[in-house]
Formats: structure tokens, sequence, C-alpha cells
């Protein structure tokens, strides 16, 4: 009986691999056979050396997405079919303040560096005439506003768009396209929120499942959609929060 949840033979590029949401996904996908790029604007050695000392097999590469198109060239010669855009950062400041620097920053990286990632991905897919699967990682401020974070609930409304739209035309050549809106998550990023005893209450007290998320559940997550049981979901934006947004 064939796995239906199993990723062998396929090949996938993780961005933003080095830490946290990322290295759970570059692990979760290698974990189900696959072979497993973790890219990064700083190295991915650890990220690597779990995979590796779990059996599975993993490489390192180093990408900047300061500039939006540095993954033109990395589909050209690489037969990957997995790509999962997870790089991201984010800006605070009062939307009266927020200056143009910081609006293109966060634009850059977070959409424009997403779809022209997705265009090079597709265009080597169809050249092939492969199968291929897209994650994006979007946010609960794909679907709320949050407060002194404009260019970052920006992008990632524009990534829950995206997503949608080459969904749409991405589906007859055998390319699926989703998201994952994680909620909280225990990360780095969310160190100083869970430090704060005031914070973390009113973060829990709003949570169903009365936890802060783990990585790991965003990884499980990436490798479902990745692999042979999600071929029939597309265009989807699968909310990982705990029942964040149910409440």
């Amino acid at each position: 009986m064939s796995d239906a949840f199993s990723l062998d033979g396929r090949k996938a590029l993780v961005t933003g691999a080095n830490t946290g949401i990322g290295q759970a996904i570059a692990m979760s996908l290698a974990g189900q056979g696959a072979d497993v790029i973790c890219a990064g604007r700083s190295a991915c050695a650890e990220t690597v050396g779990n995979i590796e000392a779990a059996g599975g097999t993993a490489s390192d590469l180093r990408l900047d997405f300061s500039d939006p198109m540095a993954a033109r060239e990395i589909f050209e010669d690489e037969s990957i079919d997995i790509l999962v855009n997870n790089a991201g950062i984010i800006r605070r400041a009062d939307s009266v303040d927020f200056t143009e620097a910081d609006w293109d920053d966060v634009i850059d990286v977070n959409l424009k560096a997403v779809f022209f990632s997705c265009q090079s991905f597709a265009r080597s897919l169809m050249r092939r005439g492969a199968d291929g699967a897209i994650v994006n990682i979007a946010s609960l401020l794909s679907f709320q506003g949050g407060i002194r974070v404009p260019s970052y609930t920006a992008s990632k409304h524009g990534v829950a768009g995206l997503t949608k739209v080459l969904a749409n035309e991405w589906a007859p050549h055998g390319i699926t396209v989703n998201a994952i809106a994680p909620g909280y998550i225990a990360t780095n990023n969310t160190a100083a929120l869970r430090e704060d005893p005031e914070r973390s209450k009113a973060i829990l007290d709003r949570i169903p499942a009365g936890r802060w998320g783990a990585p790991a559940d965003i990884g499980g997550a990436a490798a479902f959609l990745c692999g042979p049981a999600a071929r029939y979901i597309t265009g989807a934006v699968l909310n990982v929060d705990g029942g964040w947004l149910a409440r």
C-alpha cells in the first residue's frame, strides 16, 4: 500500500530554514523522505545537522531576500519539486510614523520575493513537465489588522491573495499552491510576549487549545500540504492557530 504522506524522491527548498518555523518545516519534510535544501540569510548548519542526525538528507544554501529576485536562478539547475516560502521580516512603528524604507524592506522580502520565487519555480516545473507543490507562510495578520505593523499586515494579506491567484492559474499544470497561517508559536520571535505574564495570559486565554503552538505544529501541516494526500487541495490558507481565529 502506498504511503499518502511520503515525500520519498522529492526535493524541497525551504527558505528561512535556519531557525524556528522554517527549521521545523525543513525537518518535517526530511522526516517524510524529502531531500531538503535549507536556505537562509545566515547559515542553516544546525538544521542540516539535525536532519542528517535523524538519517535524512539536507544541504545548506545562502539566500538573502533583501534582493527579491535572489531565487531567480536556483531552479534552473535543480530538480526541485517542493517550495516553501517561509523567509520573512517585520518592522514595528505607529502608522503615522512609518517610513518608506520600512515599508519597502518588508514588502520586498515578504511579498515580492515570494511571488518571483514562485514564478521561477513554476517555470522550471512547466519546462520539465513535472508536478509540484508550493506552501507559502501567511499569518493571522492575513485576516486581522494587528497594530503598528502596516507593511507586515499588507504583505501577509498579499500572500493570501497571491496563493489563491497562483493556485487558479497553475492547477492545470499539476502545481498546488497553498498557505499556512501560523498562530502564536513558541519561537525566538515571540520570546518577549511569552516572558510578559500579562500578555502571555491574554494570548493563552484567547486560544481554545490553551497553549502556545510549537514549530513542529507548522512543520507537520507543511509536510501534509506537500504530499500526495493533499493533491486535491489548492488555493487554501490553512490556519494552524489552536483555534484563535475561531473564537
